[in-house]
């Protein structure tokens, strides 16, 4: 197996191995695995120190930043507070400048008792409390070995852990499945007890050794959680569900919260009472010695476990689960189930979990009663796109402001505080609005704080440019504002302004940029005079950024061949044009626009909305680099056909990118691949295929043609486990979009050289 190791950041320790308790579902005394009967009850002293010793080692090879132990047993409080006392000082001791220590116990609650909970306070343990619901429910199981009911016990230790004193202490409740018992009268039990947190626990299972199913339903244990869900849903969610927190991170693009969900790696390892290191402890479920690794903490460093076939097999994430787990659409959210769930002994652990269909059902519901909340309201038509995107360039420059720390400097200080004077004037915070909503802002924003991070010679200067979009926003807004700007190279750059020549090339300084009736006023530093600047007209020295309308005057966008941020595209941003090259342009321009207008006038419509900037591109390939939303480059050279095309696939790319960057449509991109109907030889990952399609619609409007394939390549997405819940989202109405199409008037006025693929 190859790959790097996965530390271990989470320790089971065992340090007792007997229970008070007579759970007849416990994995460790019923099931398989009766590895306990030849170990000591509780764990030694030598076996403590080389336990933290192992910890200390561990923690500073891979330089965590910290580590959690969980205090387990059997019943981890039988090993009295002395020996607790003893394991809690000498790990704390041992990890001591290396990491944090995040000690915690779980315990059924019998003998807890304000001695313990000292203790507890003393060392910061948390502590979690197994309990399964109302008296009845926790009774089917939970009780002594002589039939007598834990329940009154259990209740006494949680509202022991409610008192303020303790309160801090308090980890949550767990709960073991069993659904012969009332779910709702379950979760009430529960949220009765006001826990910060509540997991459940399917039971552990195998093929060999199936879950219990009365009615004979495969997914009677979805039924009894979706109808938890349900209740804790109508409660008002009172307190965070592990498990359905998991689940809403996966469908949303996130991380599984929990081992028994997901395709994390495993990053914790057992170490039972007599030292020796074991896999997670489920495994005794499965069979005698499954958990076992031949390692103990005396001879073995926690690397040696780590590199055990049975522990990377768990790290393997996709490659670890079956083949049918892989061809899943829930695989990202269930994760193939829990490890031990899966086992057969005909074939091992290469199955599906014994809980498949269950999984299944539980994803699917949870998605039903979540999805009209969870979508992104950028998806919904709630929120403007522009308005979110324009947010989230402010909050990249509160990033940047952050992530200077100092560096900037007094020029830094400086165009901050002038920020500030601007954002208080009404006047002023709309120019600031202007030009931080300049598509190239983002671009500038996104290089200063990669630069930045990266520690690139030069990232601080870039950064320092800040001062030129305060100078542009002061100058749009008319207010008598002086703000100094460092100029380059002779020639001083003012975002949505435009370019002025104020040295000879080569020469660098700083001038003071004020505005001045219709233009602006620059003075140099040390002298030189002061210079008034029209903003509109080309100078000796100026070049405005020229502005041109389309469609009767409407909408008007800015011809941005100056930013020099502009080169972002995947051919190179064309140089400065001419007047009758710009004129030209424009002109072509506008010819395609009137030709989108008649063929697709909702298409029309939204670029004329969504567009602010157009950049001429010249022939060849070019990197292409993050943008803000409302610009397009389009090539200088084409004809009205290709320029309509051109308009309207920039229009889809920008949008998507976009909705990119405020909302997760997928994950786990590259886990699979596609070949797309279009081009059958080709294998791209999901982003690539739901690119195409995405644009292949919008392209469509214009040339029905693109629309071929793109039902098969949506069935294939709908069909996959990549997209989240926002992601489903998207595909419905990339469907409906490609239905409307059939319907869409005045398609067939356009010629054949339309119907081509978009250059790539």
């Amino acid at each position: 197996m190859t790959g790097p190791l996965v530390p271990f950041r989470e320790i089971v320790l065992k340090v007792h191995s007997r229970c008070d308790l007579a759970c007849d579902h416990c994995y460790i005394y019923e099931h398989a695995d009766q590895s306990w009967r030849t170990r000591p009850k509780s764990i030694s002293d030598e076996a403590i120190s080389w336990t933290a010793r192992r910890l200390a080692e561990h923690a500073s090879e891979h330089a965590l930043d910290s580590m959690s132990v969980i205090l387990h047993g059997g019943e981890p409080l039988l090993a009295g507070p002395a020996r607790l006392r003893r394991v809690c000082e000498e790990l704390t001791a041992a990890l001591d400048g290396i990491a944090e220590l995040d000690l915690r116990i779980h315990t059924n609650g019998v003998q807890l008792s304000p001695r313990y909970l000292d203790l507890f306070d003393e060392f910061g343990v948390k502590v979690g409390i197994s309990l399964d619901g109302d008296r009845e429910a926790n009774d089917r199981h939970r009780v002594f070995a002589n039939g007598r009911s834990s329940h009154p016990l259990v209740l006494r230790a949680v509202e022991l852990l409610r008192q303020d004193r303790y309160r801090h202490l308090d980890l949550g409740l767990l709960c073991t499945i069993d659904i012969r018992n009332d779910p709702v009268a379950v979760l009430d039990a529960l949220v009765e007890l006001e826990p910060p947190r509540v997991d459940f626990l399917l039971p552990h299972a195998t093929w060999d050794e199936p879950p219990l199913r009365p009615d004979g339903s495969p997914t009677a244990y979805a039924d009894w959680l979706l109808a938890v869900f349900d209740r804790w849903t109508e409660r008002g969610r009172p307190m965070p569900v592990r498990l359905f927190e998991s689940v809403h991170s996966t469908l949303s693009g996130g991380p599984s919260l929990t081992e028994s969900l997901g395709l994390a790696p495993t990053d914790l390892v057992v170490i039972e009472t007599d030292g020796q290191i074991e896999q997670v402890d489920s495994l005794k479920s499965a069979y005698e010695g499954a958990a076992a690794t031949g390692f103990d903490v005396f001879r073995n460093a926690f690397d040696e476990v780590a590199a055990h076939p049975g522990v990377r097999t768990r790290q393997l994430g996709l490659a670890g689960v079956s083949e049918t787990c892989r061809s899943c659409p829930v695989v990202r959210s269930c994760g193939g189930g829990l490890y031990t769930h899966r086992y057969r002994s005909s074939n091992g652990f290469d199955n599906p979990s014994v809980y498949c269909h269950d999984l299944a059902a539980l994803v699917r519901g949870i998605e039903a009663r979540t999805a009209p909340v969870t979508v992104s309201p950028v998806l919904t038509g709630a929120h403007d796109l522009g308005s979110e995107q324009h947010d989230l360039n402010r909050t990249l420059l509160a990033g940047l402001h952050d992530a200077l720390d100092g560096r900037g400097g007094d020029s830094w200080d400086e165009a901050w505080g002038l920020a500030g004077v601007l954002e208080a004037s009404g006047d002023g915070a709309d120019g600031l609005d202007h030009v931080l909503a300049h598509p190239y802002t983002r671009t500038w924003l996104l290089d200063a704080l990669e630069g930045l991070h990266a520690e690139r010679p030069g990232a601080v200067g870039r950064a320092l440019r800040l001062s030129a979009y305060v100078a542009a926003a002061a100058v749009r807004s008319g207010l008598d504002l002086p703000v100094p700007v460092d100029y380059r190279d002779g020639r001083l750059f003012l975002p949505t302004l435009g370019e002025l020549r104020v040295a000879e090339p080569g020469e660098a300084g700083r001038v003071s940029v004020r505005a001045a009736g219709d233009g602006f006023s620059v003075e140099r530093e040390g002298g030189g005079g002061r210079r008034t600047v029209p903003r509109g007209a080309d100078g000796p020295d100026w070049l405005p950024v020229r502005y041109f309308t389309v469609g009767g005057g409407v909408p008007r966008f800015a011809l941005d061949d100056l930013d020099p941020h502009r080169d972002c595209f995947e051919a190179p941003a064309a140089p400065r044009l001419g007047g009758t090259e710009a004129k030209a342009w424009a002109e072509a321009v506008g010819g395609a626009w009137r030709l989108l207008e008649s063929a697709a006038p909702e298409q029309a419509a939204e670029a004329a909305r969504d567009l602010s900037t157009l950049t001429p591109l010249v022939a060849g390939r070019n990197a292409e680099r993050p943008h803000g939303y409302g610009a397009v480059g389009l090539p200088l050279a084409a004809d009205r056909e290709e320029l309509a095309l051109r308009l309207l696939r920039g229009l889809r790319r920008t949008r998507l990118r976009a909705l990119l960057d405020l909302t997760d449509l997928y994950a786990l991109d590259g886990s699979w691949e596609y070949r797309p109907p279009w081009e059958r030889n080709a294998e791209v990952p999901f982003s690539g295929l739901l690119a195409d399609t995405y644009e292949r619609v919008g392209l469509s409007f214009l040339a029905p043609r693109f629309l071929d394939g793109v039902p098969e390549a949506l069935d294939m997405m709908e069909g996959a486990a990549e997209p989240t819940v926002g992601g489903m989202r998207l595909l419905k109405s990339l469907r409906e979009e490609a239905r409307g199409v059939h319907g869409t008037s005045g398609m067939n006025i356009l010629t054949n050289a339309m119907d081509q693929e978009p250059v790539r």
